[in-house]
């Protein structure tokens, strides 16, 4: 099972439109139709007169180069403006520039500073990024309890990666004690939202039988449904199930698929694996796995059968 932290969101708030201005809610329909220039024609004087909305819309386009070229250090300044009125979209925007360093220099002090701002108006992307700063201890003194406040804020408005991560927490006991069951409750949530992490661990929880009854079929179920996202962890999993028969009809055609598609994906050992699993297989079966990994990969996961 893979006991790490989803990493902090890096997307952006879409364009908000709480802003009674005409020419605002022009704009906003604008750049949902793709039409930037029009967009950009009706935010640009808003945002010049101090409207803290068009400000931040502002900055968006030039952070995804939407309308105008590609240029972080506008967005900031663009950002900061409205960041500075109490704009809670810009205080996370401005948030991940300093955590990932884009457009200045990486500063994961300034990061939380601007992540606390607008977590506190209940944003809840950047809540979770506070909890992944408190957990990994970056900018600040690592600390369990923090992070896990945090993520539970995140996870009650129903953020699957927040809710991924409180499912990490109660597995391993970190700032909580140790909670199968209480962890298997947050990798639910989030897996059936399609996070294919909390997917992979809870196939994990039902393959041993932590926290709940072991069950086979259901570990399978979710393996499943993470591989066919690229997990690599879970197509690595799921190859052994099929190996050895636990919960699906024992195959090693499958089983060599998967952890030929696994070992491709950056599993350590798969390749191994597969290696072992063919010397019980014919040269016709080998050659017949591989084609259907091929298939299984350039179909995006969509064609593994």
């Amino acid at each position: 099972m893979r006991q790490f932290f989803q990493a902090c969101l890096i997307t952006l708030i879409p364009w908000p439109s709480l802003c009674l201005s005409q020419d605002f809610q022009l704009g906003v329909q604008a750049a949902e139709s793709g039409d930037y220039d029009t967009a950009l024609a009706n935010w640009k004087p808003l945002a010049e007169q101090g409207s803290a909305s068009a400000q931040f819309n502002l900055g968006l386009m030039y952070r995804m180069g939407h309308g105008v070229p590609q240029d972080d250090a506008e967005a900031i300044r663009w950002y900061r403006l409205a960041a500075e009125q109490g704009n809670a979209s810009a205080q996370y925007g401005l948030g991940v520039m300093y955590d990932n360093g884009h457009g200045v220099p990486q500063d994961y002090a300034e990061a939380i500073r601007w992540y606390r701002l607008a977590a506190e108006q209940g944003i809840a992307s950047a809540q979770h990024n506070l909890g992944v700063m408190y957990g990994a201890g970056l900018g600040v003194p690592q600390d369990y309890a923090e992070a896990i406040r945090w993520y539970r804020l995140a996870a009650k408005q129903g953020l699957a990666s927040s809710q991924y991560n409180l499912g990490v927490m109660y597995a391993n006991g970190y700032g909580v004690p140790q909670d199968h069951a209480e962890a298997i409750r947050w990798y639910r949530l989030a897996a059936e939202q399609g996070n294919a992490s909390a997917q992979h661990n809870l196939g994990y929880m039902y393959d041993t039988g932590k926290g709940v009854l072991q069950d086979y079929a259901e570990a399978a179920r979710w393996y499943r449904l993470a591989a066919e996202q690229g997990d690599a962890h879970a197509q690595n999993n799921l190859a052994g199930m099929y190996e050895y028969g636990k919960g699906v009809l024992q195959d090693n055609q499958t089983a060599h698929m998967w952890y030929n598609i696994a070992s491709a994906n950056g599993s350590d050992d798969s390749g191994k694996w597969r290696d072992e699993i063919a010397a019980k297989m014919t040269s016709a079966d080998i050659s017949e796995a591989q084609k259907r990994a091929k298939v299984c990969m350039t179909s995006g996961y969509q064609d593994c059968d």
